[in-house]
Parts: structure tokens; C-alpha cells; sequence
């Protein structure tokens, strides 16, 4: 029943992001020190990103960049033909000048998405879900946009436990696609269990 899911996954998505913020509270005060102490500016980083039904909202995130990271970004894809090839294929840079040493850290154990569980406490995300995209990617959908966000994105998904960023980002458009149309309990159940693995084990995940 897709209503008994979906309620079902609402009091899940509350439950268990007020459970982590709370029993995570040491790490947040702890990783907001090492961010301040480790370069200048805020320790969150917020970016808008599209949500349920391609509404904007802003993704939180522990800052992992430099503070001047849009300039050095600008610079990049202007003097770098590898670089802005790279950039242009998946919106990632796998060797990143712009991201700290302790940001460094952060993404290879995606620790850095720990204030996201407030943004599913607001409702804005879920737990599991389709990636949260930036405006200027919804042109990589194509027709299968609306259909991917016809529910609420979310902190992990097929996407995170097959392989981030190492994957094209056709693959992540399918991974994408193929939860959106058969997402079901079995199946969140595996991509959490998977997740944790990932967390646990980062190894080569494509996690930078």
C-alpha cells in the first residue's frame, strides 16, 4: 500500500533523524571546532538544491571548501582544459584544490552530511531518495526529471552505495530513476544496511 508506505517512511525519516542529531551531538560540536580551527569561515555550508516536485530548498552541509572556493573554481575552469572536461561531465573534481584538509576527511567518510538529517527533520528531504541536484542539472534528466522528483530527494540512496562519483552521471540519472519507480521497504532497508557499510568501510567508493 503506497500510502502506508509513505507515511511509514515520513515517521521513520523523523524518528530517526531527531535519534542521530541528538546521539551525534558530541561529533557536530567537535567537527564545528575542527572546521573553525581549520580555515577560515562558517562551519555550514548551505547550497540550493531542488527537492520534492523540483521545489528549492537549502541542503546543509559541514563547510568542506575554502572560503574563496567560487573564485577558485572560476579560475579553474578557465585555465584548465582538464579540470573544466571533468567538471563538465559529472559537476565533480576528484583531485579538488578548493576542499580543506579536515573537508578532505569529512567527504571520504560523509560525515560532511550530517546536517542533512535536519533538512529531513524539516521535511525537505528523506533519509533515502534520489540525489539532491542543483538547478543547473536539470537538463541532464531529461524527460525522467519530473518523474525522479516526484518525491522527496535524499541524504543516501542507489546512487551512494554504487558508487558516488565514480560513476558517470548517466548511471546516477538511472540509479536515480530506478528508485523513483520501485522504491519499496525491502529496498530502503538495503540501501540503509549498504550505507552503513559505506560509511564504515569507505575504501575507493568515489566519497570526495
Amino acid at each position: 500500500n503506497l500510502i502506508f508506505y509513505k507515511l511509514s517512511k515520513r515517521l521513520f525519516d523523523i524518528f530517526f533523524s531527531i535519534s542521530i542529531i541528538i546521539f551525534c551531538f558530541p561529533i557536530f560540536f567537535i567537527l564545528s571546532i575542527l572546521i573553525k580551527l581549520g580555515s577560515r569561515g562558517p562551519v555550514f555550508y548551505s547550497q540550493v538544491r531542488l527537492g520534492k516536485n523540483k521545489k528549492p530548498f537549502k541542503c546543509l552541509k559541514f563547510r568542506t571548501m575554502s572560503e574563496e572556493a567560487d573564485d577558485i573554481l572560476k579560475k579553474l575552469l578557465i585555465e584548465n582544459e582538464d579540470f573544466r572536461d571533468e567538471f563538465q561531465k559529472t559537476q565533480k573534481l576528484k583531485n579538488d584544490p578548493r576542499i580543506t584538509p579536515i573537508g578532505k576527511l569529512l567527504r571520504r567518510t560523509s560525515l560532511d552530511e550530517l546536517p542533512q538529517f535536519i533538512n529531513v527533520v524539516l521535511g525537505e528531504m528523506s533519509i533515502i531518495g534520489p540525489r539532491p541536484i542543483v538547478e543547473e542539472e536539470q537538463k541532464r534528466y531529461g524527460k525522467n526529471l519530473n518523474e525522479v522528483f516526484s518525491i522527496k530527494p535524499g541524504i543516501t540512496g542507489l546512487w551512494q552505495v554504487s558508487g558516488r562519483n565514480n560513476l558517470s552521471y548517466e548511471r546516477r540519472v538511472i540509479l536515480d530513476l530506478t528508485y523513483a519507480r520501485n522504491r519499496n521497504f525491502y529496498i530502503d532497508l538495503n540501501i540503509l544496511i549498504r550505507t552503513i557499510g559505506v560509511i564504515l568501510l569507505p575504501l575507493d567508493r568515489g566519497a570526495y
